[in-house]
C-alpha cells in the first residue's frame, strides 16, 4: 500500500495539468458553492453513447433522481490515477473489466458487498464468467455490462469455391485446419497474398488459443501466471504455423490492412477471407453493410472437441472515496437491470425497422436479459444471418474469461508483447513467453 501512494503522489506531480481537469470536473460535480455535496453523480468514462447507452442512460438517471455528470471520453488510467491522487475521485466508472481487479487489490475500488445487499441486485442474473472477471479475492468489486463471444466465422462462398469441407475449420483437427487455411488462400506468383484462408486473430485471441490447448494462462485468483506453461507455448507455435503457412506475417497483415472492414466491400463481401474466430457484434456489422454475403457460424472448440469461448466486457465500479455511493449503486443496478436492456433492444430494433436495417441483437453480461432479448425482439433476416445469431447464443455458457489479477495490465501486456515478438520473428514462442512469463510473474509479486 505504501509502494501504491508513493506511485500516486509522484504522478500527481508529472499528470499537473490532467489532475487540474479532472479536479475542476469533479468538483463542480460533487460541491454547490457553499462547498457542500450536491446531488450529481458524477462519472468517469461514460461520455455521450449510442442509442443503446443513451436509452439506458436516460432510465438510470430517471432512477437515481438527480443530476448526472458524464463528460466525453473513455476511462483514462493515468486520469483515473491523478483524480484518486487528488483526493477528488468520481463516485462511479467505466471501464473494461479486465482492469477491475488491478484496481480493487491497489484499494482504489469499493468492494460492493454492501451495495448488492442494499439494493438487492440479482448476481445470478449475471454470467458467471464475467463476474469472474470483477471479483477479486472472494469480493465483488464491478457489476458487469456488455458480453463479447468469439465464434468462428466463415465466408461460405470461398470455401465451396475451394471445395474445403467445412468440418476441417475446427480447431480440435489441427492439421486439418491448417489444411484448410492453406488450400482457402491465395498467393499470387510473386508471393503476394490476395485472399487470407484462416487468420487465428493473434495476438489478440492468444487466450484462446492457449484455452483450446488446455491451458488457462492465469490462475484462478490471477496471483499465478502460466504463459510459458507447455500447452501455451505449443497454442502460439501452432497459431503461428497458421501464418507461416499463408505467406507469412509481414506478407499477411499487410494484405489484412488493407480490408475495408466496416464497409460495404469488407473482406467478406469480397471473398478476401476464408474464416476467422471474431466478436459477435461484428455480425451486426456485416447485417447492415453487406446482409446479402453468405456465412456460417461456428464454435471455437478445444483438443477435446468442446466448445469454448473467450469472453470480455466492461463493467461499473465505485472508487474508493466517492461521495455518492448510493446513486452510484443505483446506476450501476439500473444500467445493467433486464428491463433497462429491454427498453434498449426494443429501441434499437425499432429504429433498424424505420432504416430498413437488419438487427442482430444485444448481448450483455445478464443472461435472463439476453434471453428476453432474442426471444421478443429480434426477428428473422435470413438463414445465414439467423444461424449465427443462435451459435452465438448457444456458446455464452461455454465462457472462460482472464481471472482479476493485481497486476492486470502488465499481464496482458506481457503476453501482448511475446506474441508480437515471435510474429515480428525476434523470437521463437517458447522464447518469447519464457520473457513473458517473469514479466508477468514480477508484476503481479509486486502489486499483490
Amino acid at each position: 500500500m505504501k509502494r501504491w501512494r508513493k506511485s500516486l503522489v509522484a504522478l500527481t506531480v508529472v499528470a499537473m495539468v490532467g489532475v487540474a481537469a479532472i479536479t475542476a470536473s469533479l468538483a463542480s460535480a460533487h460541491s454547490d458553492r457553499g462547498g457542500r455535496v450536491a446531488a450529481t453523480l458524477s462519472i468517469m468514462g461514460f461520455g455521450t453513447g449510442d442509442d443503446v447507452a443513451e436509452t439506458r442512460a436516460a432510465i438510470a438517471t430517471k432512477a437515481v433522481g438527480g443530476d448526472v455528470s458524464r463528460p466525453a471520453g473513455s476511462f483514462n488510467d493515468q486520469q483515473f490515477l491523478a483524480a484518486v491522487a487528488s483526493g477528488n475521485v468520481p463516485d462511479l466508472v467505466y471501464l473494461d473489466r479486465q482492469k477491475v481487479g488491478t484496481y480493487a487489490a491497489k484499494g482504489a475500488f469499493l468492494p460492493l458487498t454492501s451495495c448488492i445487499k442494499g439494493q438487492k441486485i440479482n448476481m445470478k442474473q449475471y454470467r458467471q464468467a464475467a463476474v469472474n472477471e470483477v471479483s477479486y479475492k472472494g469480493q465483488v468489486y464491478g457489476i458487469p455490462e456488455f458480453y463479447d463471444v468469439r465464434t468462428i466465422l466463415i465466408d461460405n462462398d470461398v470455401l465451396d469455391a475451394t471445395n474445403t469441407p467445412i468440418g476441417w475449420l475446427n480447431p480440435a483437427k489441427p492439421a486439418q485446419l491448417l489444411a484448410a487455411a492453406k488450400k482457402m488462400s491465395k498467393i499470387d506468383a510473386s508471393g503476394k497474398v490476395t485472399r487470407i484462408g484462416f487468420d487465428p486473430k493473434i495476438p489478440e485471441f492468444f487466450p484462446l488459443w492457449a484455452k483450446a490447448y488446455g491451458v488457462d494462462i492465469l490462475s484462478k485468483d490471477g496471483l499465478h501466471s502460466h504463459l510459458n506453461d507447455p500447452r501455451a507455448v505449443k497454442a502460439l507455435t501452432y497459431a503461428m504455423s497458421l501464418i507461416n503457412a499463408q505467406g507469412g506475417w509481414d506478407k499477411f497483415k499487410s494484405f489484412r490492412d488493407t480490408w475495408d472492414f466496416f464497409g460495404s466491400g469488407n473482406q467478406v463481401a469480397k471473398d478476401q477471407v476464408g474464416a476467422w474466430p471474431m466478436e459477435q457484434w461484428y455480425y451486426n456489422v456485416l447485417a447492415s453493410s453487406s446482409p446479402k454475403v453468405h456465412i456460417t457460424a461456428l464454435q471455437f472448440r478445444n483438443l477435446k472437441g468442446q466448445p469454448i469461448n473467450y469472453e470480455t466486457g466492461s463493467a461499473w465500479a465505485i472508487p474508493k472515496g466517492a461521495h455518492n455511493t448510493q446513486a452510484a449503486c443505483t446506476w450501476m443496478k439500473t444500467m445493467t437491470s433486464t428491463s433497462t436492456w429491454m427498453a434498449a433492444a426494443k429501441n434499437r430494433a425499432e429504429i433498424r425497422k424505420q432504416k430498413n436495417q437488419p438487427y442482430t441483437g444485444i448481448s450483455t453480461g445478464n443472461a435472463v436479459a439476453d434471453q428476453a432479448i432474442y426471444k421478443q425482439t429480434y426477428t428473422s433476416i435470413n438463414k445465414y444471418f439467423d444461424e449465427a445469431v443462435k451459435k452465438v447464443l448457444d456458446v455464452q455458457k461455454f465462457s472462460f474469461g482472464i481471472p482479476a489479477s493485481p497486476a492486470s495490465a502488465e499481464f496482458r501486456q506481457a503476453w501482448n508483447d511475446a506474441v508480437n515478438r515471435v510474429l515480428a520473428g525476434q523470437q521463437t514462442p517458447k522464447q518469447a513467453l519464457d520473457q513473458a512469463q517473469k514479466e508477468a510473474q514480477s508484476a503481479i509479486d509486486k502489486a499483490k
